[in-house]
């Protein structure tokens, strides 16, 4: 059966995901099976400058074009190791995935607003030819711009894999990616013809890991072990739940264009402990995830008891786990690696799936997820 790789970069730009997957593609849908996975640590000088591009108002094409390169040899390291420590030869790989990283999202337009009038637009730092060029394998790449032209937001692409993977003919089944940033899958039972429901909840990991960084130093909160040590805010949690996007039906997408130390910054009364604030933006991960699970249900009158499976790094964080249990109280708590895929390597498995998806000449997005007009082939191909 046919290889891929899938590569990911997420919003908290600790390294590259590469996961090898082999796909069953008799199935309508291809059956993505997880054989192995290699976590390439982002180099600290690379993650300042990407930081930096990041929320940067201006920047020129030179600084572009090198940081664009150091992330490309960094996937091809990636590409590298998973092969050698999977024993693979890249000749039997079909193609790789590549997301990209993302530098900003802006589906709604300029987000300062200054742009007002201007078109939406998602920006991910990738060169796929020159992956291919330094791998040997065919790429596939550019997946989200394809969908915005159809007028949809871009985001999120996973609940598609989420179907492909988790789908069960008689339970309703909860998909919650806890990355950066957060956003969940609802998933019908397979009796019930309606498509998938996902969206964007809002912060998940970003605010939590940047606070963090401030006060303590360290990319992230262990185990939520320091937001555990302080106490809920309940003006502050009050105050930051005031903010729009909490509230916008879906379809909907964010990232740091948004979410931000200066918008938390803007919102602190001044006198707030840090640990204190740490578990405020805890709670409102959770706060905000329980409240589009409830839009979700409500659009899709769907039962309170389902089953929640977490992913992405936050599924490691107890404390953060916690706080959903006791906001979530009907759900069952599941573990994707029940189903062959362990937490960590989701979002790289999709981006696999969507190269095997593009080249079969396969829709990859949902429209009932993105608000696109309709089904899109995504992503553009380059051949090694």
């Amino acid at each position: 059966m046919p290889l891929y790789i899938g590569l990911m970069s997420g919003t908290s730009l600790d390294g590259i995901d590469a996961a090898l997957v082999e796909i069953d593609d008799r199935p309508a849908g291809g059956h993505p099976r997880l054989l192995a996975s290699h976590a390439e640590p982002m180099p600290a000088a690379l993650r300042s400058r990407l930081w930096e591009l990041c929320h940067a108002e201006r920047v020129g094409f030179a600084e572009l074009a090198a940081a664009e390169e150091a992330f490309c040899r960094l996937q091809a390291e990636a590409v590298t190791a998973l092969l050698a420590t999977s024993g693979t030869a890249r000749e039997a790989v079909v193609a790789i995935g590549s997301h990209g990283q993302t530098i900003e999202h802006a589906p709604y337009g300029h987000p300062d607003g200054s742009h007002a009038n201007g078109p939406a637009y998602t920006l991910q730092l990738d060169n796929p030819s020159r992956l291919a060029e330094l791998t040997g394998i065919a790429v596939v790449a550019d997946f989200r711009r394809r969908d915005l032209a159809a007028g949809g937001q871009a985001a999120p692409l996973a609940p598609a894999f989420h179907e492909a993977l988790f789908r069960d003919r008689h339970e309703w089944r909860l998909v919650l990616n806890l990355g950066g940033f957060a956003n969940l899958t609802l998933l019908p039972p397979g009796e019930d013809e309606r498509a998938p429901l996902g969206f964007d909840s809002g912060p998940a990991n970003a605010l939590l890991d940047a606070w963090h960084a401030r006060h303590r130093g360290g990319a992230f909160d262990a185990d939520g072990a320091w937001a555990a040590s302080g106490r809920v805010d309940e003006t502050l949690l009050a105050r930051l739940l005031e903010e729009p996007f909490f509230h916008l039906p879906p379809p909907r997408s964010t990232g740091r264009e948004l979410f931000h130390l200066d918008w938390l910054e803007k919102r602190l009364g001044g006198e707030e402990r840090p640990e204190d604030v740490q578990a405020t933006l805890a709670e409102l991960t959770a706060a905000s995830v329980a409240l589009a699970v409830e839009m979700a249900r409500e659009r899709f009158d769907a039962p309170p008891a389902a089953r929640l499976i977490p992913c992405g790094g936050g599924a490691h964080n107890r404390d953060l786990l916690g706080r959903l249990a006791r906001r979530l109280p009907e759900a069952t708590l599941g573990d994707s690696a029940e189903w062959g895929w362990p937490a960590d390597w989701l979002e790289a498995g999709a981006f696999a799936w969507l190269a095997w998806r593009r080249l079969a000449g396969l829709p990859g997005n949902l429209p009932s997820v993105t608000g696109a007009a309709g089904p899109r082939v995504l992503g553009g191909v380059y051949a090694a």
